[in-house]
């Protein structure tokens, strides 16, 4: 599957779009589930527990930040928010799950790095294969979190 294939929703490509008829029970809401445990967990600032919900081969695009795939790829991007943040916390608004299995979170993203607190409007995309989060895309304002860190 291309980059571009990842990063747009399946009725870009003529499938059919989930209709508001479709039954609840074709629903995974476990995904959601996982979706708000693994923004929880980014309180704990454990990196190898954030890394270990994700897929070896995940597909992880920051927006505006170029995409990043793989694991192990993913570890030295996020490290040093981890590392040089004394507190995190992943505030989610709003939560739903497509009837694809995608979950859509509504976030603000609350990091402490020194005397700066950096509080950040987010909109995640999460895609799962066996539990695990196989894709990861977040919308958020470059500008924003430059203004903040000056």
């Amino acid at each position: 599957m291309s980059a571009l294939n990842r990063l747009l929703p399946e009725t870009v490509f003529g499938q059919a779009a989930v209709t508001s008829g479709q039954r609840r029970e074709k629903m995974n809401m476990s995904n959601l589930k996982r979706a708000q445990e693994f923004c929880d967990i980014w309180a704990t600032r454990d990196l190898d527990a954030v890394l270990a919900r994700m897929t070896e081969d995940c597909f992880y695009y920051n927006l505006p930040m170029a995409p990043i795939i793989g694991r192990e790829q993913i570890r030295p991007f996020i490290e040093p928010t981890i590392t040089g943040s004394s507190r995190i916390e992943y505030i989610v608004h709003a939560i739903a799950e497509t009837a694809n299995g995608w979950v859509l979170t509504e976030r603000t993203d609350v990091m402490v790095m020194g005397p700066k607190t950096i509080s950040l409007p987010v909109m995640g995309v999460f895609e799962f294969r066996d539990g695990l989060i196989s894709s990861w895309r977040d919308y958020w304002d470059l500008a924003d979190f430059q203004r903040q860190m000056a």
